[in-house]
């Protein structure tokens, strides 16, 4: 255990890891923050370098216990004042961590013997990727495909919205689209009839009357500008979500989108 009551060299690592994504790649860790979300990390193997914690601040029996039983590199003991710059939240947390990052390998997806894995457009808003994290959790998405330039996958923002869930689903940034295409072909290779869904808010074949329940790829577009033509072109099919005749809205948000999608895939393949 190192003790930290200055902002030095050491202090501002942590804050660059929360405040700045080029330094966080570089250093290949981001902050984490929230016991749900330490919880979910460490219970899915995820490698934690650093604990945080304050000084003269009685601890839980579970931040004790969580101290005491995960291996990480080194902890820190921090003032309170530190550690209240620190927290992203009015009542902090008890303790904060610094993780390490995983690799980007299209490996990493799990291939099941039926696959369901979404892709995300250039997502431009953290919440909407955080509660689509959380959606792919709670409904069974095998991973996550992050494509283009778009919000950083280990913002604190997504780590938070997520609940927990980004510790738990697969994601692989995946910046070009050539290697994603290439992705696409093997699996359509691995699994005869995978078929790629995209989303558009024209109307298009009505969801609910596609077969869903075989290996699919959902693709959702970015919030503003919806899917790229590179990954239209790309679908086998492209579906809207019906909405009310007299509904004044164009279009749903697009983690509202992605779940929605999910949930008609699950409720197709527990009927079949």
């Amino acid at each position: 255990m190192r003790k930290l009551y200055a902002k030095n060299a050491d202090y501002q690592k942590f804050e660059v890891l929360k405040t700045n994504r080029s330094k966080r790649h570089r250093y290949g860790e981001f902050f984490v923050e929230g016991v749900r979300n330490l919880n979910e990390a460490a219970r899915n193997g995820w490698e934690i370098v650093s604990l945080l914690y304050e000084s003269d601040r009685p601890l839980s029996d579970w931040a004790r216990d969580f101290l005491a039983t995960v291996q990480t590199q080194v902890n820190w003991e921090l003032s309170p004042q530190l550690m209240a710059d620190l927290s992203g939240k009015e009542e902090r947390s008890e303790l904060l961590a610094v993780v390490k990052m995983r690799p980007d390998e299209p490996d990493r997806l799990p291939t099941p013997e039926n696959p369901l894995y979404v892709l995300f457009d250039r997502p431009s808003n953290r919440g909407n990727l955080g509660t689509l994290l959380r959606s792919c959790d709670a409904l069974g998405a095998d991973g996550l495909i992050l494509t283009g330039h778009g919000v950083d996958l280990y913002d604190p923002e997504v780590v938070g919205a997520s609940m927990g869930s980004f510790f738990r689903v697969p994601a692989v940034r995946m910046p070009e689209n050539t290697a994603v295409f290439r992705w696409i072909a093997r699996m359509k290779s691995r699994y005869p009839g995978f078929t790629v869904i995209g989303t558009t808010a024209h109307k298009q074949r009505t969801l609910w009357r596609e077969d869903l329940s075989g290996p699919v790829l959902l693709m959702l577009g970015n919030e503003t500008d919806g899917l790229c033509y590179a990954f239209k072109s790309r679908c086998d099919v492209l579906c809207t979500i019906p909405m009310a005749e007299t509904s004044s809205a164009s279009s749903f948000n697009v983690a509202c989108a992605g779940t929605v999608l999910l949930y008609e895939t699950v409720r197709q393949r527990a009927i079949k």
